[in-house]
């Protein structure tokens, strides 16, 4: 289902009620921890390789940009400022193909326990595009609602492209959409199977089980978080999952390997590593997975 509107988007604000009432502040004592390169938390292995799991039955889709390619330099080519692939005394130069970028982000309602939404997402990785995401966990009171006001019905994922006026379901459409409007056309062969692509998008699902897939309450922001992050990091993925079950809207920096952004994040933080959030409502800007799952929890279960 494809509708096309002449009307502006709403805003990337959040306006309702609760997020009116509330004033949200970093929990009490709360320090950003320092990022640990390839570090897991103490308790997590698990969490991790379940997460982990999805890119061997995806063959790896979102881990790359579209038309990724690397090649081995010296050191002394790349300077320390700049991002590069650097592993011990290795440093690899990454790149890419990006097409036309979207003036405003596209909005897509999803959740994270949806292989159809899992397809679309993985998309948006290859194609380096930012997103406003709407999450739509079942039982949740607010996005899920109003995708059946906007578009008739409750399917997921529904994809509103505020640069067009497009709205529409259907990951298939979806995908298609966004190949030919921010890309080249082509869309990767592991996302051009059919029915084979959503049972092996199912598949990728069965180390996490049941997260992110059910709302838990929670206070809505004001403000969409933004999430440096890219579907085929396992990392990601676990504040992902708490992202969706607490209903918080967030901006995703895709930024798979091959982005150009890596280099913007680098600037910004003085260090890449991803996940990485910003949150506008509080001020806090952070690494390391584990600690963001506590910190989102810590700020906006009700």
């Amino acid at each position: 289902m494809v509708k096309a509107s002449s009307e502006p988007s709403e805003s990337v604000s959040v306006s309702t009620k609760t997020s009116e009432a509330v004033v949200f502040t970093a929990p009490p004592g709360f320090k950003p921890p320092e990022p640990k390169r390839f570090a897991v938390k103490s308790g997590k292995l698990f969490d991790v390789l379940g997460a982990a799991i999805g890119l061997f039955f995806r063959f790896g889709t979102g881990v790359f940009v579209s038309g990724y390619s690397a090649s081995f330099v010296s050191k002394e080519e790349i300077p320390a400022d700049q991002y590069a692939l650097r592993l011990g005394g290795i440093t690899v130069k990454e790149t890419a193909k990006v097409g036309p970028r979207p003036e405003k982000p596209i909005e897509i309602y999803e959740f994270e326990g949806c292989p159809f939404c899992r397809k679309v997402r993985e998309m948006v990785a290859v194609l380096d595009l930012d997103i406003l995401y709407y999450p739509c966990p079942r039982g949740s009171p607010n996005f899920r609602p109003k995708v059946k006001q906007m578009g008739g019905k409750q399917q997921f994922p529904y994809m509103v492209d505020p640069n067009t006026g497009v709205s529409m379901y259907e990951s298939d459409g979806i995908i298609k959409y966004l190949s030919e409007k921010y890309g080249d056309g082509t869309v990767p062969l592991s996302l051009s199977l059919g029915a084979l692509t959503a049972i092996t998008a199912g598949f990728a699902m069965i180390g996490r089980m049941g997260k992110g897939n059910l709302y838990t309450p929670a206070k809505l922001p004001p403000k969409p978080l933004e999430f440096w992050a890219y579907e085929g990091s396992p990392f990601c993925k676990l504040v992902r999952e708490v992202l969706v079950e607490l209903e918080l809207p967030h901006i995703q920096r895709s930024c798979a390997r091959g982005s150009p952004k890596r280099q913007e994040l680098l600037e910004k933080a003085g260090h890449f590593q991803v996940p990485y959030l910003e949150d506008p409502n509080t001020g806090v800007a952070m690494f390391e997975s584990a600690e963001i799952v506590e910190y989102l929890k810590q700020t906006y279960a009700a």
